[in-house]
């Protein structure tokens, strides 16, 4: 079974990583830590110290049409807090 994984380059995640060495990513809601470990591991090269996750609810969105009031639900989705070794750092934009 694959799992996506995405990196979440945002001002907060990016103020975790220079403090705290911690990188975030938007992952499969299906993968747990180990399987996301792993990932990281392969993809990056870098020694996973940690992982947690949590499940970020869906946002209630509606819209004004033509033909009235459209409302609905995003989907809910699962973040990972990937806390790596000492000295070590993940570059996003190496493969761009």
């Amino acid at each position: 079974m694959e799992f996506t994984i995405e990196p979440i380059v945002t001002e907060a995640a990016t103020q975790l990583s220079e403090k705290l060495n911690r990188y975030t990513f938007r992952v499969s809601p299906e993968a747990n830590k180990f399987q996301i470990k792993d990932m990281v591991e392969k993809l990056y090269g870098v020694k996973v110290l940690n992982v947690n996750t949590c499940v970020v609810r869906g946002k209630n969105k509606s819209r004004y049409t033509k033909s009235g009031l459209l409302r609905g639900k995003t989907d809910r989705w699962k973040k990972a807090l990937i806390t790596v070794g000492e000295g070590e750092t993940i570059d996003f934009y190496s493969n761009i």
